[in-house]
């Protein structure tokens, strides 16, 4: 019997594609009509007010205070939540049963901590390369000689 179609996210901070693998030594073909790509904000349209100002703690000098996060982290961040919540939409209406995910390290770990466990259950693989900006026929030659025979059959 063959084994479910298994869906393949290579993705980087900025970019997602995903492919589709339908059948055991079938071709890598697009998964979604369109390619994802994170909004280009500029830093200063991120945080366009100046950090506030605090008093030290001992003395009278004062200084701008950090912002709590990271502007561009964040939105690394919210690029990783949309991303899993449009693979999460298509899993709940089956468009696929398996999941790969090749993704550069910070934007994996950006991608794990989105997953709900429905979604986590179904990746078979991860590896943290970026591959965002290869062909797809590179895609795949890379993630052959980086799996095991069979993993993405």
């Amino acid at each position: 019997m063959p084994r479910p179609t298994m869906w393949i996210l290579v993705a980087d901070a900025a970019r997602a594609r995903v492919f589709r693998l339908e059948r055991p030594g079938s071709r890598l073909a697009p998964a979604l009509d369109r390619e994802l790509v994170a909004d280009n904000v500029p830093s200063h349209e991120l945080a366009s007010d100046r950090p506030g100002r605090s008093f030290d703690s001992a003395g009278q000098g004062r200084h701008a205070m950090e912002p709590p996060t990271d502007p561009k982290r964040y939105e690394k961040q919210r690029f990783a939540r949309q991303v899993v919540e449009l693979l999460d939409a298509q899993r709940r209406h089956n468009a696929f049963a398996r999941l790969a995910v090749v993704a550069a390290p910070q934007m994996l770990g950006d991608l794990r901590a989105a997953m709900a466990d429905e979604l986590r259950k179904i990746v078979e693989l991860e590896i943290a390369k970026d591959f965002s900006k290869l062909s797809s026929d590179q895609i795949e030659q890379h993630l052959q000689e980086l799996t095991e025979p069979g993993v993405l059959r």
